[in-house]
């Protein structure tokens, strides 16, 4: 039952999404520190999966994880920033996408490697590594490419960050390490728990913005739709390219082409006044776990 709901994630977010449209009030409850801790949910759960044998991939394969990253780091938010301009996006929503453009993986994207049938354990090292990079990268992406735009506050980015996804992976690996008993008996409730609190964040946001994206959004959702299209395509083109492998470039287009929303959606909550920063990276989730779910038909029987 818990790996049906897993799986079942783009699904669930597109009914949340639905819903939150048609009745905002059905989750505009969740707000605020609600969204704050949702996230940090999501980060101890990554943080309780994490050991030591998950980080092989980096020693026996470095190349691999590097040239993930560095796309992920590089590919994406130079997209965001590109098609911010050439979609003639209004101030906020320019950096609100080119803020989620420069976060790392997910857990979602872990979740779409195994339903793919891709290097799961590379999956897995990747969005651990993109997630403590992103304490720095983050932040520093956002203030380069969006500084045309908005006052970016890269010192509030970065405490954000910090707050966010250190702390809660550092507990998280703690408990994993000295309470071993206690993490196997939280283990199976860990991903359907994060998929359940990302799809409240999107359905959040998406309901605070349900007029503005009603009015105004179809051209940022065209441009998010760019966005992980050519993330996952050049993700998967670049990788093959340099290593020929099939498996490793699936795995290494998931993690390029998705983004970790939720971190996107509460960096803009604390650090933007205006809201409707937060709504790329909401609407952003949607997409791209639409985009996975079609990939897992796409790949899942070609190795």
């Amino acid at each position: 039952m818990l790996h049906k709901i897993t799986s079942a994630f783009p699904w669930i977010v597109t009914f949340f999404v639905i819903l939150a449209l048609i009745h905002p009030p059905f989750f505009t409850w969740f707000e605020g520190s609600l969204i704050t801790l949702g996230l940090g949910g999501i980060m101890l759960g990554m943080g309780l999966t994490l050991k030591s044998h998950d980080f092989v991939q980096v020693i026996r394969h470095p190349k691999w994880v590097f040239i993930g990253i560095s796309m992920q780091f590089l590919i994406m938010p130079l997209l965001g920033w590109g098609l911010a301009a050439l979609f003639q996006l209004p101030p906020n929503f320019a950096v609100g996408m080119i803020l989620v453009a420069s976060c790392p993986g997910g857990t979602a994207s872990n979740v779409i490697a195994y339903l793919a049938k891709a290097e799961v354990a590379l999956s897995v090292s990747m969005t651990a590594c993109s997630t403590l990079a992103a304490i720095f990268m983050t932040p520093f992406l956002t203030l380069q490419f969006s500084g045309n735009y908005l006052d970016i506050p890269a010192a509030g980015l970065f405490y954000s960050t910090l707050k966010v996804v250190l702390l809660p992976i550092m507990i998280g690996v703690l408990i994993n390490r000295y309470l071993p008993k206690t993490t196997l008996k939280i283990l199976p409730f860990a991903p359907p728990s994060a998929v359940l609190l990302i799809c409240l964040i999107v359905a959040s946001i998406v309901g605070q913005g349900k007029e503005i994206i009603l009015h105004s959004g179809w051209v940022l959702i065209i441009a998010l739709i760019c966005l992980h299209f050519f993330g996952f395509l050049l993700g998967f083109l670049v990788s093959f390219g340099v290593f020929k492998n099939w498996k490793v470039a699936k795995t290494i287009s998931i993690e390029v082409g998705m983004q970790n929303s939720g971190l996107g959606v509460v960096l803009a909550r604390e650090n933007f006044s205006n809201p409707s920063v937060a709504i790329p990276a909401a609407i952003s989730s949607l997409i791209h776990s639409l985009m996975g779910s079609f990939f897992v038909r796409l790949f899942k029987n070609k190795e």
